[in-house]
């Protein structure tokens, strides 16, 4: 569950490392408050909900199994485990593979 996490907080601070190299490579003041007036602050977190969003939907997308699978719970077969599978639409669960 931490993953997910830090990736999302990981991707919410991306246009602020980005502008604080900006800042560093012209040789700007990055700790002077006149670097990050507020108007300019609020860009990158809308940038930054914005890419949080697109990460989201991204995620929910692309992860996962494909809308015709059923997944089959890990089980106790022959006396031996065997872990937790997702069996596609022409197969039938139990058959082996």
């Amino acid at each position: 569950m931490i993953r997910p996490v830090l990736t999302e907080l990981g991707i919410f601070l991306i246009p602020f490392v980005a502008y604080a190299l900006f800042l560093i490579a012209t040789r700007s003041g990055l700790f002077v408050q006149s670097s990050w007036p507020a108007h300019l602050v609020a860009k990158l977190v809308l940038g930054s909900l914005l890419l949080v969003i697109i990460s989201f939907i991204l995620l929910a997308h692309f992860r996962g199994a494909p809308p015709d699978s059923t997944y089959v719970p890990a089980h106790i077969e022959n006396g031996k485990f065997v872990p937790g599978t997702e069996v596609h639409g022409t197969e039938k669960p139990g058959a082996g593979k």
